[in-house]
């Protein structure tokens, strides 16, 4: 690897590892630039995936006092991820990418709705059962994060955005919390493809470690700022992020 290709490559990492702490869509950063190094597209997405882990544990570890009262729930929500990311794994083996990229602007448009209306959400749905919504969302949300988990595991980009529109739609809870919690559950979905990948697919090594680097760093960096957020602006980041993820998918 040439100089030039891993500051590059490193650089890209930082601000993957940024993105990913705040809202995620790190992916659409670093992928297409290990495609424009010339990595063929399966091996980008692979190398990719296993670079990102480290920052996604980064960015856990920096969010980890909005953790705190959460264990329950996170280990609840991580099964769901770690079945997700281990299907969406082996589907990237065996599917053409054509098959999710057909769906995956929706989703993303739907889930920055449901971030943008979530304060609108949580009054109504409160006011519809007469009490507090249920902290931990039952089957449905649990469902939809093993949904998120097989798309971050396939392919992952936006996959926060996904997990906030979900999360804000139906958990009664501080936004900064949610993200906390999608930090967490994005380091497996991301460690256990990995362990798939690094198991029987084609990595280049090379542009994993240093996208790992580089996402290490976002990842502290990013989660830093995130913190200091107002949920409002948070909710704006997420939306603008995910907007752009969707145009960025469809022009793909």
């Amino acid at each position: 690897m040439e100089a030039l290709e891993a500051v590059a490559i490193g650089a890209a990492g930082v601000v993957a590892g940024g993105m990913n702490a705040v809202v995620g869509s790190g992916t659409l950063v670093t992928f297409p630039t290990l495609l424009a190094f010339g990595y063929p597209p399966v091996v980008a997405n692979v190398s990719n995936n296993i670079g990102l882990v480290p920052g996604s544990m980064s960015a856990a570890y920096g969010y980890r006092r909005e953790l705190r009262g959460q264990r329950g729930r996170v280990l609840r929500f991580a099964v769901a991820s770690l079945v997700g990311g281990l299907t969406g794994s082996l589907l990237l083996l065996k599917l053409p990418e054509s098959t999710f990229d057909a769906v995956l602007p929706a989703l993303i448009l739907i889930a920055c709705v449901l971030v943008l209306l979530q304060p609108r959400l949580n009054r109504w749905l409160s006011n519809r059962k007469g009490g507090p919504r249920h902290k931990d969302g039952g089957v449905p949300v649990w469902c939809g994060v093993l949904g998120t988990g097989v798309y971050g595991g396939y392919f992952g980009a936006a996959q926060g955005v996904l997990m906030m529109g979900l999360f804000g739609a139906f958990l009664d809870e501080d936004l900064q919390r949610l993200n906390a919690v999608k930090n967490v559950l994005g380091s497996v979905v991301n460690g256990v493809a990995a362990v798939v990948f690094i198991i029987v697919a084609d990595v280049s090594w090379a542009a994993a470690a240093v996208v790992a680097t580089g996402a290490t760093i976002g990842g502290l960096i990013g989660a830093r700022i995130g913190r200091r957020l107002s949920p409002t602006v948070l909710r704006g980041i997420i939306v603008a992020v995910g907007l752009t993820a969707s145009v960025a998918v469809i022009v793909r």
